[in-house]
């Protein structure tokens, strides 16, 4: 998995787009649609499809829009499309088919594949996961049960014979903690700006953020400071941190709301376009959309701006201590 996009060639953008998916033009969205049709008739199942889900006979619905991103997002381009739908389709259908995991696997396998996620509140239906906890403003955590070909977000009431809610959080943050790192670059520019991105096909990668101080510790072999980390997940494939040590953070800052926002953009699993402030495991959003919902803009609350002017007055004393 790249760490910066390339665009396929196709349909430019002052072609027509599709109404629904406005990353694929007009003829782009008809033909994924169609391309979705007739990968689910192969396996036996006709589906009326409407712009963003399919529905079976049987009142069964498939939602379409991470597997248009997934193509959108494939460098490859068009070509390769039909080969991605017709894998995800009968990956759906043999997960639907199949017996539920939560009734054929034992209680103690099932805790050890458990692992919290966090998401976006517009994937988040509150009904059903009332447990669900508040990390940071729209983003939530909630537990997912690990699977060969698919995640299974669980429910409160999937979670309930399972045992102890607290309990069950401890075991999936420790299965958390336990995670390779998958692939791991470095950000930077002449000037000294830094920060690191960890990604891979791990669905749980973004999710990491609630793991920060072992995650930095892995990429990075030292200790967070009690003044923590900027971290931004745009996607669940990707997180970018920044462990704070001095004003390099500034640049850092500014660098990281920019790739935050630009790795959202119709990005399968999007969970957030901004920069955040972990302190003790606790998330402070940094970066914000202007009002007219253009461009980027810093927004800072009182201990943060007491966080940048400590490390401003030390650096100017350790200038002061090196002049003299």
């Amino acid at each position: 998995m790249g760490l910066f996009r390339r665009g396929p060639k196709r349909d430019g953008r002052d072609a027509p787009r599709d109404p629904e998916f406005s990353f694929f033009s007009a003829d782009e969205g008809a033909r994924f649609r169609a391309q979705v049709r007739a990968a689910f008739a192969e396996k036996g199942l006709e589906v009326t499809v409407y712009a963003d889900v399919v529905s079976d006979s049987g009142g069964r619905q498939f939602g379409l829009g991470n597997l248009a991103a997934v193509c959108h997002n494939d460098d490859r381009g068009p070509r390769v499309w039909p080969e991605l739908v017709r894998q995800h389709v009968g990956m759906v259908l043999r997960t639907m088919e199949a017996p539920s995991a939560l009734d054929t696997l034992p209680t103690e396998q099932i805790r050890a594949q458990l692992y919290p996620r966090v998401i976006g509140a517009d994937g988040l239906n509150r009904e059903n996961f009332a447990y669900a906890r508040p990390v940071a403003p729209g983003l939530y955590e909630i537990l997912a049960l690990d699977l060969p070909e698919s995640v299974m977000m669980l429910t409160d009431e999937a979670l309930e014979p399972l045992g102890d809610l607290q309990y069950l959080r401890e075991q999936a943050l420790y299965n958390l903690r336990g995670l390779p790192v998958e692939g791991h670059e470095t950000v930077k520019d002449s000037e000294g700006m830094r920060f690191e991105v960890v990604l891979g096909d791990s669905f749980y990668t973004a999710s990491r953020v609630l793991a920060l101080d072992t995650l930095v510790l892995q990429v990075t072999g030292e200790q967070l400071t009690a003044d923590g980390a900027l971290v931004a997940l745009p996607f669940r494939h990707q997180i970018a941190f920044h462990a704070i040590h001095d004003t390099g953070m500034i640049s850092a800052l500014n660098a990281m709301a920019s790739f935050a926002a630009t790795g959202f953009e119709d990005t399968p699993g999007a969970i957030s376009p901004y920069v955040y402030w972990w302190r003790e495991g606790t998330l402070t959003q940094l970066s914000d959309r202007e009002e007219d919902g253009e461009g980027l803009r810093i927004v800072v609350g009182d201990d943060f701006q007491e966080l940048l002017e400590r490390l401003l007055a030390q650096e100017r004393r350790d200038r002061g201590t090196g002049d003299g």
